[in-house]
């Protein structure tokens, strides 16, 4: 059993920690990214291959850290990526 994000215990598989909601968690996928950026998914993975945006990589899943990626954007702010 697990816990939702209302409190209650759920049955079934999963993990006995709660699911944080979409905007609490800590990285995103190259994809969410793309979107949350407004560029293309292979623009993206582009980025990440050049190291324009910060990844880190779980076996084979690559996740953008949100604090990384907020940080990044705010030095784009006084020139370019």
């Amino acid at each position: 059993m697990g816990i939702n994000n209302d409190g209650k215990q759920q049955k079934g598989k999963g993990s006995s920690m709660p699911r944080l909601a979409e905007d609490q968690r800590l990285c995103i996928s190259v994809p969410e990214a793309a979107k949350m950026l407004g560029v293309s998914r292979n623009f993206a993975y582009e980025l990440v291959r050049t190291n324009q945006l910060p990844v880190v990589k779980f076996g084979k899943r690559l996740l953008i850290p949100r604090i990384l990626l907020e940080k990044r954007l705010a030095q784009a702010k006084g020139g370019e990526l």
